[in-house]
């Protein structure tokens, strides 16, 4: 702590997690209400000097970087919570207000549709020890460009609480992702592509239906120093690069779907729309079904034995014996598939139930499917790595595991 000879008091440290939580919130472009909160809790219940030095020193010290029209708001809030409380405004805070306010009236303040940056910044606890899990800082944070014109179609370029849940779960159990294939359907501004990336993911596959969302989101990795690849056709082994697909559910066909081959699917809010649900389990059976991938050597139908049958010396069938435990999916081959045990292709689906119908309509095509949908949402929770967030709550979200039953041709 550094004493402050004019007000008598004390520079605030910015390694203490209160402070963290007021740099991370206003980086993330928190809503205001949530910024003043926690200025008000840096100070004890009020703003005081101290936390107007701290914010102006280390949460906007460069104004440019910010979106105009959202500091501009912050800074009218941040005033007027501290006058009303009777308290000493610092004087640079009313020269930046009043620059704002000077450029709003000749329209320079900022357009409606202009894409903007956030930096969603994950903050691990003291005690982790975990090297591959947390960075030296304690502090991984991903710049992205995101829209604020989400309700005039641009939605692929918003980042949804269930892409912050499954960053969040890629970053607590990051066993689960490390050297597996991993591929996301409709991967938005590529969130969940970066933790995975971060994880030591085998290969990443990010995909989206909407071209304008997919340049989005090569523009974000390129932004977070990730190589992009576009070509299936190639076959880079380096882990920092990332590949971007193409893929409308409706019109992928099946044969480019069984190139991709994944360990593990992934996908953030994509049950919302009843229309788009045939399509999406359609995807899902494909990718989940590991019928003909002897070429891999990993996943082999075992002819002539139902699924899930054991044998009565109590050794399972291939694809007999399915493990449950660590939010992971395994199959036990018999002596006729080489007696080795292989994980099968394990979906994690994180949503949002906004509508119970809708939800219900895709449990149900993915039982006529032969999906296996389990609830995950009570027994794989992960860290809270985001708890200077006020407008996400991992209670919100639910999140389901999903693997084929069974074993089945596709016509």
């Amino acid at each position: 702590m550094v004493a402050d000879s004019e007000f008598g008091g004390t520079a605030m440290d910015p390694s203490l997690p209160g402070c963290k939580y007021l740099v991370s919130a206003i980086l993330a472009m928190e809503p205001s209400e949530c910024l003043i909160s926690h200025a008000r809790a840096c100070g004890g219940g009020s703003i005081t000097y101290q936390v107007q030095q701290f914010i102006l020193d280390h949460c906007i010290s460069k104004p440019n970087d910010f979106y105009a029209p959202y500091l501009n708001n912050f800074l009218k809030k941040l005033i007027t919570q501290i006058e009303s409380h009777h308290g000493t405004v610092l004087d640079q805070f009313y020269e930046l207000y009043a620059h704002y306010i000077t450029s709003s009236k000749d329209g320079s303040l900022g357009k409606r549709d202009s894409r903007i940056v956030k930096r969603i910044s994950f903050l691990f606890p003291d005690g982790c020890s975990d090297v591959q899990k947390c960075p030296h800082s304690r502090v991984l944070t991903f710049p992205l460009q995101c829209s604020l014109n989400m309700l005039e179609g641009d939605t692929g370029c918003s980042i949804w609480p269930s892409s912050l849940f499954l960053s969040e779960l890629i970053l607590s159990r990051p066993e689960l992702f490390s050297n597996k294939l991993c591929f996301e359907i409709g991967s938005g501004v590529g969130l969940v592509g970066l933790c995975l990336a971060h994880v030591k993911a085998s290969k990443v596959i990010l995909s989206d239906g909407d071209l304008s969302t997919l340049a989005n989101m090569k523009f974000n990795l390129e932004l977070n120093n990730l190589n992009v690849e576009t070509d299936m056709l190639q076959r880079n082994e380096d882990t920092s690069t990332v590949k971007c697909l193409y893929l409308p559910w409706e019109s992928a066909s099946e044969s480019q779907l069984q190139d991709i081959v994944p360990d593990v699917v992934l996908g953030a809010d994509v049950i919302y729309d009843p229309v788009c649900l045939p399509h999406l389990v359609r995807l899902l059976t494909i990718l989940l079904n590991p019928t003909d991938l002897d070429f891999r050597g990993q996943l082999t139908s075992c002819k002539g034995h139902s699924p899930n049958s054991i044998h009565e010396n109590g050794e399972p069938y291939c694809k007999g014996a399915i493990d449950r435990s660590d939010g992971r999916y395994k199959t036990v081959k018999n002596d006729g598939c080489n007696g080795q045990q292989k994980e099968t292709p394990v979906a994690y689906i994180a949503c949002v139930v906004r509508n119970v119908e809708t939800f219900n309509y895709f449990l149900s095509l993915g039982n006529q499917a032969n999906l296996d949908i389990d609830d995950l949402t009570d027994s794989l929770k992960p860290m809270n790595l985001l708890m200077y967030m006020q407008s996400y709550n991992q209670a919100d979200i639910k999140l389901l595991r999903i693997t084929c039953s069974h074993t089945i041709r596709l016509q």
